[in-house]
Parts: structure tokens; C-alpha cells; sequence
């Protein structure tokens, strides 16, 4: 018995290029300011972006956000209500000395049904968030 496995090419720069421009231009025809990291597989950036007029802080929570869905396979936007008190990982957040955070704006890429990487949208609101990221992942494809 053989089994045959396919690589599957992993997120390139360019990949992230896409991934970034697509982002900030929807947020930017909402009217929205944000910053957008993209990461690879390995959880290592690959490509920042932080519009001049953003928060500080949306640099900070784009990037927690993709290592999140990176490292749970999910769109942060599907985890925020399993780390609420009554969810089962409301401990999540404090059990690990990583860098979580359970807002919408993050979601995982994948190619041929592999992860390959991630992209964390910070800036507007949650929803906002989530619409960028998904709309970039779509340019992807």
C-alpha cells in the first residue's frame, strides 16, 4: 500500500502582496483605516501594511489576530463566543503565554484544503474586520 501526497506550494510574498492590497482596498472604499498582516504557515510575517491615518493599536491586534486563526485553523469571528465566560475555552486567552485575540478580523488560509497561512485585519469595527479579510481571501483564490 502507497500513499502519495501532494505538496501544496506554501503562501509566497506575492500571495501576501495580494492579500494586503485587497484588504486595504476594501476597507478603503468603506472609509475605514486599518493595518493587515499576513502570515505564513510557520506563524512568520510575511507582509504588514498600516494605512497612516490607523490606530496604533491596529497594528498590534491585525497581527494577533491572523497568529490566531493560524493557530486554530478558524476565523477568529467563529472562536469569539467559545472564550466568553460561559464558552468552553473561556480560560484560552489566559492559559497560554501566546499572543491570542478572540475579535473578528482574522482568518486562515488555506490551498488544496491546506492551512498556508493567515490574515489579520485591525482597525474597524470587528465585523468591518472580518469583511476585509474574507474579501482579501477571496482575491486569493
Amino acid at each position: 500500500m502507497s500513499t502519495t501526497t501532494t505538496a501544496v506550494a506554501p503562501l509566497t510574498i506575492q500571495d501576501a502582496e495580494i492579500l494586503v492590497t485587497a484588504a486595504s482596498r476594501a476597507a478603503e472604499s468603506a472609509g475605514v483605516t486599518v493595518s493587515v498582516t499576513v502570515l505564513d504557515a510557520g506563524g512568520h510575517l510575511l507582509a504588514f501594511r498600516r494605512d497612516d491615518r490607523a490606530v496604533l493599536i491596529s497594528g498590534e491586534t491585525s497581527t494577533r489576530k491572523a497568529y490566531t486563526a493560524l493557530q486554530l485553523n478558524a476565523p477568529t469571528a467563529d472562536l469569539v463566543d467559545l472564550v466568553k465566560p460561559d464558552g468552553p475555552f473561556h480560560s484560552l486567552p489566559t492559559a497560554l503565554d501566546r499572543p491570542l485575540l478572540f475579535i473578528a478580523g482574522g482568518i486562515p488560509v488555506h490551498r488544496d484544503g491546506r492551512l498556508i497561512g493567515a490574515i489579520g485585519v485591525g482597525g474597524g469595527a470587528p465585523e468591518q474586520d472580518h469583511g476585509f479579510a474574507t474579501a482579501a481571501v477571496a482575491e486569493l483564490v
